[in-house]
């Protein structure tokens, strides 16, 4: 290595021992000098090679959490079935009891019941739809019970064939004004 005085020549001299700091003044020192821009280009080679190598990286952070992400969506969506049929169950029990409320005679109102209650479900349950009435105070200040319970898809959505059984209860007064057949 050759040694000078000049200050271009120092910052020559540090340029090619390969600190940063000498490279920008060897650059200033002599604008336009090959010797200079050479040592510039050496040492941010060897600077970028000094650096770890983090190529790839963001495609194992995706490979990763892309899956992650998905599944959380999935289950997202799963959850939001599951509270949609519990609001039609309650709904349908809603209808059922009113529906069966209505009629003057408790054959009747079973009948007008189950058929409400299998009307709004539609859809939403797998299987069988499981009615219960209780009538038994026919009176004119009565009220006409419907309890529905059902086996929703729950999380078989995201690929778990939980079984998940919904139930609503729900009461009625007797209509005073209803029909008497």
């Amino acid at each position: 290595m050759r040694t000078t005085t000049t200050a271009a020549g120092a910052a020559r001299t540090e340029a090619a021992a390969g600190t940063v700091e000498a490279v920008g003044r060897a650059g200033t020192a002599r604008a336009g000098g090959a010797v200079e821009q050479a040592a510039a280009r050496a040492v941010r080679r060897d600077a970028a090679a000094g650096r770890p190598a983090d190529g790839g990286i963001s495609t194992i952070e995706v490979v990763i959490l892309a899956p992650l992400l998905i599944l959380f969506v999935l289950v997202l969506v799963a959850l939001g079935q599951l509270v949609d049929a519990r609001g039609a169950l309650d709904g349908a029990a809603r209808d059922a009891a009113r529906a069966g409320s209505l009629h003057g005679s408790e054959t009747d109102a079973n009948k007008a019941a189950e058929d409400a209650a299998k009307d709004d479900l539609k859809g939403i349950c797998v299987g069988d739809i499981t009615i219960s009435h209780d009538g038994t105070d026919w009176a004119p200040a009565g009220v006409y019970t419907v309890q529905l319970s059902c086996q929703v898809r729950g999380l078989a959505t995201v690929g778990l064939s939980i079984p998940t059984t919904l139930s609503s209860k729900f009461a009625s007064p007797l209509d005073p004004y209803r029909r008497y057949e």
